[in-house]
């Protein structure tokens, strides 16, 4: 049985091909740890703005007031709950991608298709997270201008004038 010379070097060529193929996964990963960071950073704020309003006192005149604003620091926690629950569930499976394609790489099975799809899915779910967290920085923001948004007053329709 005569072996191929150059088989030991194709294999080391496609391995190679292989890393360069999966920075883009490790790439993405890194962008969703940096994100997990963000979100809890946020998270952590919210939950000790609420515990300072659950510590004044009921019978105080700034309790009305800062009390309205525990619905809305609920929101927010529960936006920030979804978007890190995306954003780990888009970890988990950028994780996945790169161990399948590793593992694809010592057997001869092709991957390529499950990969794509994992990578798609990854980065559905990453999308999923900025959009969650998106909703939460828009509440944020609707909090600090000074409560509710004013209404939407739909447009009038035109009519020609005679």
């Amino acid at each position: 049985m005569l072996r191929d010379p150059h088989a030991h070097l194709q294999h080391a060529i496609d391995r190679t091909a292989l890393i360069s193929q999966v920075t883009g996964a490790a790439f993405l990963l890194a962008a969703e740890a940096q994100l997990l960071s963000v979100l809890v950073s946020r998270l952590e704020r919210i939950v000790d703005r609420s515990r300072s309003i659950d510590r004044t006192d009921s019978d105080s005149a700034e309790y009305a007031d800062v009390k309205s604003e525990l619905r809305i620091l609920r929101r927010r926690g529960l936006l920030m709950h979804y978007a890190m629950y995306w954003s780990v569930a888009s970890c988990i499976v950028t994780s996945v991608l790169v161990i399948v394609s590793f593992g694809a790489a010592y057997l001869p099975v092709r991957h390529e298709y499950g990969a794509g799809l994992l990578f798609a899915l990854a980065m559905a779910l990453f999308t999923a997270a900025l959009i969650a967290f998106a909703r939460e920085l828009q509440l944020g923001y609707i909090e600090i201008s000074g409560g509710a948004m004013p209404p939407q007053t739909p447009a009038r329709k035109s009519r020609p004038h005679v």
